[in-house]
């Protein structure tokens, strides 16, 4: 019996979509989601539907920018990257998740008998 893919908890994917495009530079929604796929070890499946209302929502806040061009398969396509204040948000956003994880693991690590 295999695992289930990962639910993402509420603000990791457009941290995730962030890191992205900060990494790789300006990429469209179906190459970003491919990405972090691949980077999840295929643990996260994305849709269309949740990358876009990301990206939707990223671009409201001023964190991502859109610009049409073309696709490596000739097409055209919405490019997304990343702003100044989208890295700033990567940063404070990185910063909270790493602490959060840091936390989980000394608090997953306890033992039953000695506490932390």
């Amino acid at each position: 019996m295999g695992e289930s893919k990962l639910d993402l908890l509420q603000g990791t994917l457009d941290l995730m979509v962030l890191q992205t495009l900060a990494a790789m530079g300006a990429q469209h929604g179906y190459g970003i989601a491919r990405r972090i796929e691949q980077a999840s070890g295929d643990e996260v499946l994305l849709n269309q539907g949740t990358i876009y209302a990301s990206l939707v929502r990223l671009q409201q806040r001023g964190w991502i920018d859109a610009e049409w061009g073309t696709s490596d398969n000739n097409r055209k396509a919405k490019f997304y990257s990343i702003t100044g204040s989208g890295r700033d948000q990567l940063a404070k956003d990185a910063a909270y998740w790493q602490r959060l994880s840091g936390v989980m693991g000394r608090v997953l690590a306890m033992s039953e008998e000695g506490g932390i």
